[in-house]
């Protein structure tokens, strides 16, 4: 049997999407562990009629709201193995769970899974897909890449092998985000191989505002030193440029009268998101839509960071 978890809040527009992919997708011995965060709007009520019709759906709830919480819960109340989480904001391939078997039954993998592909419906989600993928956007880490295939110090979403969390610990509740992060990063330092394949199909729905990618990179930022404090041999060059450029365009106006040419980086950076913008599609909203976002995301990450370097 494998165990399934999904954390959810607030998602009965997406949820049946999740339900009806669970019990489509092979193998069909296996249980899914949905745990909610006080949800509202119906998910709830949702849930209770795939209940009374499939047993193997199990509703957990989560008074502490947060994904760690929910996912501590999920593991320490299943049966399966190996662990495989889904998010609600994601369509998977019909052979996920399959490819994630193949994987472990083929590596010496403690933890597998694939990257992460971002689609979008609206001009808005397919711009922030653009700039969230992009090496400009996000830097070179291999979770972006849909063609890697190895080892590498991250996956999207994850599939765990039951016995890591008797070896390394559970996830840390501190942490409201980045904790898929962190843990993925101690189960490295502790010698642990996390493999990458690209055969792990799925596809993430980015946000569809400005106001909500910002909370969102702005939340990554707050968190990814308290996981650096923790892991510092996981501190990468991509971590860093965003609260290096905030610092930048914040120190400017001074700079610009020490010396004009101190204004050349940020004229480098216009043109470089011009470029890649103007080249990423044909529509022209989606190319202006994919220009803003960049400074959105790089200054909600660095500015996070920022104030993530003075949080306990």
């Amino acid at each position: 049997m494998i165990t399934v978890v999904c954390p959810v809040f607030n998602e009965r527009e997406h949820i049946e999407d999740v339900l009806n992919f669970f019990i489509s997708a092979k193998p069909d011995d296996k249980e899914l562990i949905i745990i909610d965060g006080g949800s509202n709007d119906g998910t709830i009520e949702l849930l209770e009629k795939w209940i009374k019709k499939y047993s193997n759906i199990k509703l957990f709830h989560n008074p502490n709201k947060y994904v760690p919480f929910a996912l501590n819960l999920a593991i320490k109340n299943s049966i399966g193995d190996p662990i495989i989480r889904l998010d609600a904001h994601t369509k998977y391939s019909i052979d996920y769970f399959e490819k994630i078997l193949e994987t472990f039954k083929r590596t010496d993998a403690d933890i597998v899974g694939g990257p992460m592909i971002k689609k979008g419906i609206t001009d808005f989600q397919k711009a922030a897909a653009i700039a969230t993928s992009s090496l400009f956007g996000i830097g070179d880490s291999k979770i972006h890449n849909k063609n890697y295939e190895g080892y590498s110090d991250h996956v999207y979403l994850g599939a765990w092998k039951r016995s890591l969390f008797d070896e390394i610990g559970y996830f840390d509740e501190r942490l409201i985000r980045n904790q898929d992060d962190e843990f993925h990063y101690r189960a490295r330092s502790l010698g642990k191989k996390i493999y990458l394949s690209p055969d792990i199909k799925s596809e993430y729905l980015p946000r569809k505002s400005f106001s909500q990618l910002f909370k969102q990179y702005f939340q990554y930022g707050l968190y990814k030193p308290l996981v650096l404090r923790k892991i510092k041999s996981e501190i990468k060059l991509r971590h860093l440029v965003p609260m290096i450029f905030t610092l930048y365009l914040i120190s400017l106006p001074v700079l610009i009268f020490i010396s004009w040419f101190l204004i050349f980086p940020l004229i480098l950076y216009v043109l470089i998101g011009l470029i890649i913008s103007f080249n990423a599609d044909k529509n022209i909203k989606i190319k202006l839509l994919t220009f803003i976002i960049f400074p959105v995301i790089h200054l909600a990450y660095g500015s996070g960071f920022l104030i993530g370097l003075f949080k306990k």
